[in-house]
């Protein structure tokens, strides 16, 4: 046996590495990506001195890395990334002179550079990122020929050395994250075709080196959260390969080269929490493929060029504290993919652009903190993904729309303006927070703190009132009498309670229109529209005619009376009892901190020693596997599958990178995604959701998380669940939207689910088409693979070749936009 290849293989358990034993001639082995057992780094291999490929990453190895690695000294590749490797790397490494790659990535690994690692002078990719590495980088100068290099999330400290400057084959560059200091090598990348630098989150201090675009290669230059200075060489402004430039939270100043506005392929610009000044200029205009862009806390002023309505890829702007001036031009409204719009703490003036209706996806609008006249325009009410509106401390005036009630708002800040009239009844909720104060023109009978409109208008609408409250109370009173007759006579016949008999404590995360009343009252057979693992969930009705979904958890699986009595000898009912309390407190810490469109609103927790209800927004069409798989099927076109697909990964995006501290679901599938009146998707029951700690991005826990058919491989041999758990079970749905099957289905064979199902269609195009559902038109099969070359992404079997949420809202737009060039060619 000369090569040993067996790596993503499904093996488990224990290896037979004594096998190895009489393979004296092994060249080549390849067991990386297995599920294994926990094993220490194999003796076996230590004598097989003719290897010359050795990849064990991602295959449970434990312990120390052996000195005796030192005699496989014809070694070339050495991969044990990925495992439990703790210590230090040996000094023994520091002979196999004959290597071109390390990777030691995503371990435990602790200490320094070994003294002579720079004795590995043909090394051209070295990852040893994501370990608890100290020291510096002297060992690393000697390195000259290498290619990549990637020691990020460590604890190294003290300078690059200079030497890194005079590398001529370096193009990635990847420190971030670590304690490192002194000024950035002034040379870097003026000898090497670099691609990518990304030494963000450090101390680095002085100027930004020159040249690391000199080369016309460069594609990303991170450099965040430092302490650089100085002004953005001039140089940078004919990078045009450049995709992504993030010096945010620096010590910058000056203005900004030019045609840095303009560079062609850029995507994000980051210059956020910096000392820069001086205009945006008209080059924006040819920033064609420009994204994002981060300028806020800093000096900028000026006006806004019009020339910004032809950054055609925009999708956010971020200007907020800054000195920008003059009238936000009408041409803003061209943007067709904005969704974000931060103009706070300028000095715009001028009236808010009507055009902003042409921009359909716009979900965030903040312009508080200008001097923005004129009236708040009444289209802005069509804009039907808004969620936050902040106009506050400006001196618009003019009535509020009323269109601004069919917006479903998470947060409306009027504030501070100049504003008249009514306030529409259907907007009195946001006056309790606040929203409309500081406006001396608006008018309510039903707020304190506001002047009554007019008097004649109030005796009509005071006797219109008196009039209804005697008919509301003459009902109420006789359906008082026959629901206590009712309640009496079943709590008689059936020895029950109501819940009111229970002391309740109510947490509000929205102003509410109902009481706690209302809702324990509506806890009844009847309203019962589902059931789930950890509770009823029932439909309300309110007095204002709002519909809300309860969802009622009981604490224990005991009776609702014995739990009065439960003692020490009930160790099993009192663990599902803690359980269950878990999941409760995990959906409310998560949910109550949430505001995004495409994540279901939860209203408020009333909770009781008992039991616990959380009310959230009512879905009117179910959830995604109710639509796709029961008697309520519908039948659902391209468009809406693809919709609900895109809307789903924008709220799994915001969960895992745009809340502060990273939310992992851990219980993706399609029940769990809601759809409204319109079939746009929630996210929903976080009752196994985990938010990650500061101080880890993994999650080790015993409660089994995850729905079966949903859940990804590595659960099967680890406890540890991160995003990429997320992503797998993401891509499940994927599959189903794109063939309407389930995850489990006996057409696929004993033992066998979704993901292997469509693994075994891809040897042709036609029997990839063939597991397309036949409801779909032919003419949007193309587009239904496009995501599902998504899916089978994200179901990868090794959690790191999975992509991230971001990448994949990325993917699912780019397949739109395709299928729309196709349709328009």
């Amino acid at each position: 046996m000369v090569y040993l290849y067996a790596n993503n293989s499904g093996f488990s358990g224990i290896f037979p590495w004594h096998s190895l034993q009489n393979m004296t001639n092994l060249v080549a082995l390849s067991l990386g990506d297995n599920p294994l057992d926990p094993y220490p780094f194999p003796q076996v291999i230590l004598n097989r001195t003719k290897l010359n490929w050795l990849f064990l990453s991602n295959c449970s190895i434990e312990g120390q890395i052996p000195e005796d690695i030192g005699n496989l000294v014809e070694l070339i590749d050495l991969e044990l990334a990925q495992n439990n490797i703790t210590g230090k790397i040996p000094h023994g490494i520091t002979g196999l002179t004959k290597l071109w790659q390390l990777e030691l990535y995503r371990n435990e690994l602790t200490g320094e550079f070994p003294s002579g690692m720079g004795n590995l002078t043909n090394l051209e990719n070295f990852d040893a990122s994501a370990n608890h590495l100290s020291g510096g980088l002297s060992e690393i100068k000697f390195m000259h020929k290498l290619r990549s290099l990637q020691l990020y999330q460590n604890q190294l400290s003290g300078e690059i050395p200079a030497e890194f400057g005079e590398f001529k084959n370096l193009v990635n560059l990847s420190l971030y994250r670590n304690n490192l200091s002194g000024e950035i090598p002034q040379h870097l990348g003026s000898s090497s075709n670099i691609f990518f630098i990304d030494v963000s989150e450090n101390f680095f201090s002085g100027s930004i080196p020159p040249h690391m675009c000199r080369m016309g290669t460069t594609k990303k230059l991170l450099l965040l959260q430092n302490n650089l200075t100085g002004q953005i060489p001039g140089t940078y402004a004919n990078c045009t390969t450049l995709i992504r430039f993030r010096v945010s939270k620096n010590q910058l100043s000056g203005h900004v080269p030019a045609g840095m506005w303009g560079l062609p392929k850029a995507e994000i610009m980051d210059l956020a929490e910096n000392k820069l000044e001086g205009p945006i200029t008209s080059d924006i205009g040819k920033a064609g493929t420009l994204a994002q862009l981060f300028l806020a806390n800093n000096r900028f002023s000026g006006e806004l060029p019009s020339e910004i309505s032809m950054a055609s890829s925009m999708v956010s702007i971020d200007l907020s504290y800054n000195q920008f001036s003059g009238e936000i031009p009408v041409s803003l409204g061209e943007l067709k993919q904005l969704t974000t719009i931060q103009f706070q703490g300028n000095k715009f003036s001028g009236s808010i652009p009507d055009s902003l209706h042409n921009s359909p996806s716009i979900n965030d609008i903040n312009m508080a903190f200008n001097s923005l006249s004129g009236q708040i325009p009444a289209s802005l009410g069509t804009l039907s993904t808004l969620n936050f509106l902040n106009l506050s401390r400006n001196q618009l005036s003019g009535p509020i729309p009323g269109t601004l009630s069919s917006l479903r708002l998470n947060l409306l800040d009027l504030s501070y303006n100049r504003l008249t009239g009514p306030i529409p009844e259907s907007l009195l909720i946001e006056a309790n927070n606040g929203s409309f104060s500081g406006n001396a023109g608006l008018c309510t009978e039903k707020i304190r703190g506001f002047r009554r409109c007019s008097a004649e208008s109030h005796t009509s609408r005071y006797l219109v009132t008196v009039l209804l409250c005697l008919v509301v109370a003459s009902i109420a009173c006789l359906i008082s009498m026959l629901a206590f007759c009712l309640l009496k006579s079943e709590s008689e016949h059936e020895g029950g309670r109501s819940l009111k008999d229970d002391a309740w404590d109510l947490k509000s995360f929205h102003i509410l229109t109902f009481s706690e009343d209302e809702i324990l009252d509506s806890i009844k057979p009847v309203n019962l529209i589902g059931r789930g693992g950890s509770g009823n969930v029932y439909k309300v009705l309110v007095r204002d005619e709002k519909e809300f979904a309860v969802k009622h958890i009981l604490h224990s699986d005991l009776p609702h009376n014995a739990m009065k009595n439960v003692g020490t000898s009930t160790p099993i009912l009192l663990e599902r009892r803690s359980t269950k309390s878990r999941e409760f407190e995990s959906e409310v810490e998560t949910l109550s901190s949430i505001r995004h469109i495409n994540v279901v609103k939860l209203y408020c927790s009333i909770t009781s020693e008992d039991s616990s209800l959380l009310v959230y927004e009512y879905m009117p069409n179910g959830s995604l596997w109710d639509r796709l798989h029961t008697n309520k099927k519908l039948s659902l076109d391209w468009d809406t599958r693809f919709e609900i697909a895109l809307g789903a990964a924008k709220g799994l995006e915001y969960l895992h990178h745009g809340c502060e501290r990273p939310v992992i679901h851990r219980d993706v599938k399609s029940s769990n995604i809601l759809l409204d009146e319109l079939l746009k998707p929630r996210i929903a029951d976080f009752g196994l959701a985990k938010i990650v700690q500061a101080t880890s991005t993994q999650e080790s826990t015993q409660t089994f998380a995850g729905t079966y058919g949903y859940i990804a491989p590595e659960y099967a041999y680890t406890n540890k669940v991160n995003e990429k758990s997320d992503l797998y079970s993401f891509g499940v749905v994927l599959m189903e939207l794109v063939t309407g099957k389930k995850p489990i289905e006996p057409e696929f064979g004993e033992a066998k689910d979704i993901v292997e199902w469509v693994s075994s269609k891809l040897k042709t195009k036609e029997s990839v088409l063939s597991i397309v559902d036949s409801t779909i038109p032919d003419i949007y099969k193309e587009a239904a693979l496009e995501v599902l070359k998504v899916a089978i992404l994200c179901t990868a079997r090794v959690p790191g070749m999975r992509p991230t949420m971001r990448s994949v809202v990325q993917m699912l737009e780019e397949s739109q936009v395709k299928k729309e060039g196709k349709r328009r060619g």
